[in-house]
């Protein structure tokens, strides 16, 4: 469908090297954009650029960022627009959630680069590219949220406690940007990443049978629809959206 071509665009993909970011990066070259593949390991974002390039014949950019430092954000709008141009869409995938033995164990550190990396990053690589946007007549913000930002867990308080503030973000910029600059999220449930290596899978698939209407983990590919639709003229009339994509696990709205 025409409405879904992002043929023409420049797309900042942060999180971009593996997981969910990575099957968007290639979901959005194969639509015709020219993809930025950035986090903080740049010799993996090249990699990935380098693999959109020779399947695809779109051209396609690596570049290392670490989110949660305001300088790398900056360096890297800086680096995008001189190199391409411009931005036309942006997804804020990066993320992070640790393991911490009790609430009482997390430190001001881990909780700081939580914070950092899934909301600080957002927000400021958001500003950033929005108001560039705004002067360049338009664009789409896509946010990856967490069901953790509904429905919290003791083990992941920090990072729900981030997301939770992506969500207000997400419905903050919209009407920041508006009407030129669309800023919607995906709120994700459980996939089945590369992260899922450290998890019991005998534990997950009995609790999925049980947890999940769907009664299984998503595969990174099923993101890519919402991702698409957010991104291109599909969503003209969309913003400020908080899309559950996650099998059904989480019973609150966004």
């Amino acid at each position: 469908m025409v409405d879904f071509d992002l043929t023409g665009k420049v797309a900042v993909v942060t999180g971009g090297s593996r997981g969910l970011g990575r099957a968007i990066c290639l979901a959005f070259a194969d639509s015709g954009a020219t993809v930025v593949v950035a986090s903080r390991k740049g010799d993996a974002c090249v990699a990935l650029a380098d693999h959109i390039t020779q399947t695809t014949g779109r051209p396609a950019v690596g570049v290392d960022c670490h989110v949660g430092r305001w300088n790398d954000c900056d360096r890297l709008v800086r680096r995008v627009t001189d190199e391409l141009g411009g931005i036309d869409v942006l997804v804020n995938n990066a993320g992070m959630s640790p393991v911490y033995p009790s609430l009482g164990a997390v430190t001001e550190e881990l909780f700081d680069k939580v914070m950092a990396v899934n909301l600080k990053g957002p927000f400021r690589l958001s500003c950033l590219i929005g108001e560039q946007m705004e002067r360049r007549g338009g664009g789409s913000i896509v946010n990856i949220s967490s069901i953790a930002a509904v429905e919290p867990r003791p083990v992941e308080v920090p990072y729900a406690a981030a997301k939770a503030g992506l969500n207000n973000l997400t419905m903050a910029l919209a009407r920041a940007f508006g009407p030129t600059v669309r800023v919607n999220a995906i709120m994700a449930g459980p996939f089945l990443t590369d992260v899922t290596r450290s998890w019991d899978m005998a534990a997950f698939d009995e609790a999925a049978r049980t947890s999940i209407p769907l009664r299984r983990g998503g595969r990174p590919e099923e993101i890519v629809g919402a991702a698409l639709y957010f991104a291109s003229d599909a969503s003209s009339f969309t913003t400020g959206a908080v899309l559950k994509v996650d099998g059904g696990t989480a019973y609150s709205a966004g």
